[in-house]
């Protein structure tokens, strides 16, 4: 999988497009991991630097919430909602169908770095029970039998967010 070089000057330029305020690193680290999918070393370390706060605040920040990575991420991020009402709904065979689907397992990326696999434990959306995302998109009533042709869909996708809800 190819993993776009770090550039310090535009980790700088995220920064400095956020006043480079610590109270805007949450923000500085969703636009580094839009740039690079992931929050590479480098970025943590550069955003540290121009911010004036500890590296350890940084990575505080990119180990505590879930929607962060610290290691490169696919095109196209899966996850399937694994709470209550969506296991109750399937969510085991949805996981399963992508795990056959993509030749990964959960947590993992493809080879070609198209797909990551991800479980959540809440998506907030019980009453489409049972729930998957593709990046921006939400699958409601997902079943493992509808995962074949929705992953189809992204094959041939550049990476792109639709932000629309999807009833397939």
């Amino acid at each position: 999988m190819a993993v776009k070089p770090v550039s310090p000057e535009k980790v700088r330029e995220i920064v400095k497009g956020w006043s480079g305020r610590e109270g805007f690193l949450i923000e500085m680290l969703q636009d580094v991991q839009t740039e690079y999918r992931y929050i590479p070393k480098e970025a943590v370390e550069t955003i540290a630097h121009e911010v004036g706060v500890p590296v350890g605040r940084v990575y505080h920040l990119a180990t505590f919430f879930k929607r962060f990575s610290l290691k490169p991420r696919g095109e196209f991020v899966v996850s399937v909602c694994t709470g209550t009402a969506c296991h109750v709904k399937g969510a085991p065979r949805v996981v399963d169908a992508c795990v056959r689907q993509l030749g990964i397992t959960v947590g993992e990326t493809t080879g070609d770095g198209k797909f990551t696999l991800e479980t959540v434990r809440c998506l907030g959306c019980c009453g489409l029970a049972a729930v998957m995302t593709v990046n921006e998109d939400v699958y409601g009533h997902i079943t493992s039998t509808k995962i074949p042709r929705v992953l189809k869909h992204y094959k041939g996708m550049e990476r792109e967010s639709h932000g629309e809800a999807n009833d397939q």
